[in-house]
């Protein structure tokens, strides 16, 4: 069977086709960092984790990469609340994503492009809407005109008549009185600079990126015209998602995405997640009551990812009885492996595997990731181990042979880690903080430097992670300097 994705652009189940034989580019819209992460975010890199660990399961080589949005009202507004600077806002949200992230053992992805390195291609790509009369430019703003793309709103559905300003939410006041904009729809591709905020000179005089351009000028910088798969959460569909393939294919005449892919939200208790509410949960209050991280993990994947999903203590209950049930499973080797004979030298990751439960396993996955299904195959498996495991506890045998026991476990093992559902010692949740020299980390800066001014992102980025994974976090000035301090 074939893996098929439910593409929102068409609306149907397609077959997968990528590009490049072997090969997937994918991008999934990342984080505003101005606060930690909340359960919403935690469903949604959990879902594109596991489709990436899918995909890589089924033999691709996929080249993930998730950006982040690093200048925002929302930054400036929390760096003014706290009489700090938007670079340090950035930086302290981007750690404490990765901290929280990688609890809930979510790969880190292949890069993690940020707006305030790619200010060069959002001015290229705006300069070329420009010229095809597809932005205007007001007082410093530029907008992009929605009227000229016959094809918006054909991702969301929506038509331009029915469309008012400001539906995304970032939008300045000024913007919606009518006085700069051509129509209500049109939509802000570069900000003219404000008293006191950061701004980046441009064609247009000193100013900032707008939201939706930022996507589409790091996906094309990055990952080229045309990606394979596109994610985020469904609340991107409008207006964020169909700005950017408004931006992107009047420019290169291509899809800008072939597949395109939303998660469903997440609720409290039946209710939208909301401060004002009292039900807003971040992911490190969640872990830190505490909640084993596999946990979370299982809950999210219960749900087939397009599916909305309600938060209720009864549901995390449920989940932390379902992970018992996996980790005895997971855990069967260490308890009975030497009973049974099992040598370390002959138990890896080459051992025979169950073909019939890897195929029922595929034949689910493959249904447009369906975790659901792919689940079932994996209690069905720890639910065996445990019980042969009654069996030797009172019976001191067991009723299947022990290499067909063997199979069994190491089954379960690979299939668990698809889904990110493993056992990791404490160890292996911290970051190891290794011992670095300051001349080590100013070497690695300046190298970083020079990877930045050849617009090799991929090198600054894989620097920039390489320092914050040793406890060194890097501050970019707006004049092109870059500070460092240690955690």
């Amino acid at each position: 069977m074939a893996l098929t994705i439910y593409n929102t652009l068409t609306r149907l189940k397609e077959t997968f086709q990528p590009l490049e034989p072997g090969k997937v580019k994918m991008y999934c819209c990342g984080v505003t960092v101005y606060d930690y992460c909340h359960l919403g975010h935690a469903r949604s890199y959990i879902v594109w984790d596991t489709v990436r660990r899918y995909l890589e399961f089924s033999g691709y080589e996929v080249r993930y990469l998730q950006n982040f949005t690093d200048i925002d009202d929302k930054i400036l507004n929390r760096a003014k609340s706290e009489n700090t600077s938007m670079e340090e806002v950035s930086q302290k949200y981007i750690q404490a994503y990765f901290e929280d992230i990688r609890r809930l053992n979510v790969i880190d992805a292949s890069e993690y492009p940020r707006v305030t390195e790619n200010i060069t291609p959002i001015h290229q790509l705006i300069a070329e809407l420009e010229r095809k009369d597809y932005a205007y430019a007001v007082n410093g703003d530029v907008y992009y005109k929605t009227e000229n793309f016959s094809e918006y709103g054909k991702l969301s559905g929506k038509h331009l008549e029915d469309m008012q300003a400001g539906a995304s939410g970032r939008v300045d006041l000024e913007d919606l009185s009518g006085k700069k904009k051509h129509k209500p729809s049109d939509f802000a591709l570069w900000k003219a600079a404000k008293p006191g905020e950061p701004a980046w000179e441009s064609p247009w005089g000193m100013g900032r990126p707008g939201w939706h351009i930022e996507c589409s000028a790091m996906i094309r910088a990055n990952l080229g015209e045309t990606i394979d798969i596109h994610g985020g959460g469904g609340d991107l569909v409008f207006p964020h998602h169909e700005n950017e393939i408004a931006q992107s294919e009047v420019v290169t005449g291509k899809p800008l995405a072939n597949y395109w892919m939303h998660n469903g939200m997440v609720t409290v208790n039946g209710e939208k997640m909301s401060k004002s509410l009292g039900n807003f949960t971040t992911i490190r209050e969640l872990l830190d009551r505490p909640i084993d991280p596999m946990v979370i993990r299982l809950f999210v994947l219960q749900a087939h990812y397009r599916k909305p999903l309600d938060f209720t203590e009864d549901a995390i209950s449920s989940a932390q009885n379902a992970w018992e049930t996996l980790k005895a499973g997971l855990l069967f080797r260490h308890q009975y492996g030497e009973q049974l004979g099992w040598k370390e030298t002959n138990l890896n990751p080459k051992t025979e595997l169950q073909n019939s439960q890897i195929n029922s396993f595929q034949v689910a996955m493959d249904d447009d990731f369906n975790t659901p299904g792919g689940l079932a195959v994996l209690f069905e498996l720890a639910k065996e181990l445990r019980r042969n495991a009654n069996l030797i506890t009172h019976q001191g045998n067991t009723e299947i042979p022990s290499e067909q026991l063997k199979q069994m476990w190491q089954t379960l093992v690979t299939l668990a880690k698809v889904f990110g559902l493993e056992i990791l010692s404490p160890a292996e949740n911290k970051n190891p903080l290794e011992v670095i020299s300051n001349e080590e980390i100013l070497a690695l800066i300046e190298q970083r430097q020079d990877a930045r001014q050849n617009r090799n992102f991929a090198l600054s980025d894989s620097i920039r992670n390489q320092l914050q994974a040793v406890g060194v976090n890097l501050i970019d000035q707006p004049n092109g300097k870059t500070r460092w301090h240690r955690k």
